[in-house]
């Protein structure tokens, strides 16, 4: 009787020990989950987001990285503030407006020094030759308040034109600003790749303003400007740093496979729809403007005062206010990556 007493009880502290252990495991991996929302994943300015999980990166981190698509910036940032998600890839345009308005996010991996955005224009209306040109017409953006919105706003201010002489229509990117080009519901918008080769390809638009290098960029914002992150809000990363080096360990390694393989290469390891029928389309494009990334996932230097440059000029939000820039990016992460 005492034998089977004791034998229970050591069956039952067996138990309970890989009970514990099973409960730490699944605390450890509910840890580590992290969903990311992604503004759009099927734009090339967003490659490394996809990239990152096709290469095995987010695995190799031990992270259970979730991706959620989400066709314009502005929709996921709302997500990000709701705590729906932890992570945005995103412009880092929002970092500085959002300060504006007394919310605290921040760059952690600095994905591109480009916007990789073009103004692109129908060629039903030949008679356009600049951004001033533009007045009276309808022009596409993601959304209203996103980025591709906030780059049209200044643009547009910079032209000479006033608020209110052109308006800004949200058609997404992809298949709906085509169709929207092509039905006349816009007459002009700012968008990404594949959808500029898309459109380019069929002769229906052309490139009115090209910021798909730093080059291109500095011409028409004034300096460098980053765009594409992983943005994240400072509380969040203050409370989980293990995490967010975990993830900017996968990202650095990510870009680092950007600058050194083809644009063939790349497209090799992403999604096939992502080609929308046009391979090498896809290639062409992105061996044209894989160039916007950073190497490291630094923030280049001269780049936040670029993009407050550029919001203060026509948004309100952010005239007048005071912007601690140094707290809407860190380098912590990304210099400390493997």
């Amino acid at each position: 009787m005492m034998f089977h007493v004791k034998a229970v009880r050591a069956i039952a502290g067996s138990t309970l020990t890989v009970l514990s252990l099973l409960a730490a495991t699944s605390l450890a991996s509910a840890a580590d989950k992290i969903t990311i929302m992604v503004g759009g994943y099927e734009k090339q300015i967003y490659l490394p987001a996809k990239l990152a999980e096709g290469l095995g990166y987010f695995k190799d981190e031990g992270l259970d990285v979730e991706l959620l698509n989400e066709a314009a910036g502005v929709d996921a940032e709302n997500q990000l503030l709701a705590g729906a998600v932890q992570g945005v890839v995103g412009f880092y345009d929002h970092c500085v407006d959002l300060q504006a308005k007394g919310k605290f996010v921040e760059s952690v991996v600095q994905f591109s020094q480009a916007p990789g955005e073009v103004e692109l224009v129908s060629n039903k209306y030949p008679d356009i030759k600049g951004f001033g040109d533009l007045k009276g017409k309808n022009l596409g953006v993601t959304g209203l308040g996103s980025s591709t919105n906030f780059l049209t706003l200044f643009m547009a201010a910079k032209a000479g034109l006033k608020p209110g002489d052109t308006v800004s229509v949200p058609v997404g990117a992809g298949g709906t600003f085509i169709a929207a080009m092509q039905q006349d519901k816009i007459q002009a918008g700012m968008t990404t790749e594949p959808t500029i080769s898309r459109l380019l390809k069929t002769n229906e638009a052309r490139v009115l303003v090209d910021m798909r290098t730093v080059e291109g960029a500095r011409a028409a914002l004034g300096g460098t400007y980053p765009a594409a992150s992983l943005y994240m809000e400072t509380n969040w990363v203050n409370a989980h740093k293990p995490e967010v080096q975990k993830l900017a360990n996968a990202f650095v390694k990510t870009l680092k496979f950007i600058n050194t393989h083809s644009g063939a290469e790349i497209a090799e390891k992403m999604p096939k729809d992502f080609y929308v029928g046009d391979k090498d389309g896809y290639v062409a494009a992105l061996d044209a403007g894989k160039g916007m990334f950073t190497a490291d996932g630094v923030m280049p230097e001269d780049g936040p005062k670029t993009v407050l440059s550029v919001l203060s000029a026509f948004s309100k939000n952010v005239q007048g206010k005071q912007i601690d820039l140094a707290k809407t990016y860190t380098t912590e992460f990304v210099k400390a990556a493997k």
